[in-house]
């Protein structure tokens, strides 16, 4: 059964709002990740990476938003510090001096961390009624399964 976010006990509440946060941190530095190999990538694959990362880091950029905005709906606290969220994430970051193939696959596994952090987030969240930020976290984890097979295709 659907409840709105207003009926959801305070613990429920808590833990999806720490469900999402750990998904915007992770989300963010993803972001980051994406925009410094876009930035920084060379090689024969120049283009085709350059773009994809490029789709990436604005997709991401508006995720963030959403899940931000999510968290607000519940009437939790957005955790924006970019201290807080690199301690939170279980995404590195990177310097971005690496070949194609490194960069490419240090993004592969940030979007699996994604993926599988935002499955967790909508199990958390189904668990306790909360169908719309299941529904937020089904939709970006499937975005974030995309473009992870994307990468891997390029790894092939």
């Amino acid at each position: 059964m659907t409840q709105p976010a207003t009926d959801l006990s305070p613990s429920a509440r808590e833990a999806i709002v720490e469900a999402l946060n750990q998904s915007v941190a992770e989300t963010a530095v993803t972001t980051m990740l994406a925009q410094n190999f876009h930035w920084n990538v060379t090689g024969m694959a120049f283009g085709p990476l350059h773009a994809l990362f490029q789709e990436i880091y604005e997709d991401h950029f508006v995720a963030q938003d959403d899940l931000a905005e999510r968290i607000k709906a519940l009437d939790g606290h957005a955790d924006g510090m970019l201290s807080g969220m690199l301690k939170r994430s279980k995404v590195s970051e990177h310097d971005g001096h690496a070949d194609d193939k490194t960069m490419v696959a240090a993004m592969q596994a940030a979007q699996e961390t994604l993926a599988a952090t935002l499955a967790a987030a909508g199990a958390l969240a189904a668990e306790h009624g909360d169908t719309l930020t299941e529904d937020l976290a089904i939709a970006r984890g499937q975005t974030h399964e995309k473009f992870a097979w994307m990468l891997r295709a390029h790894l092939r």
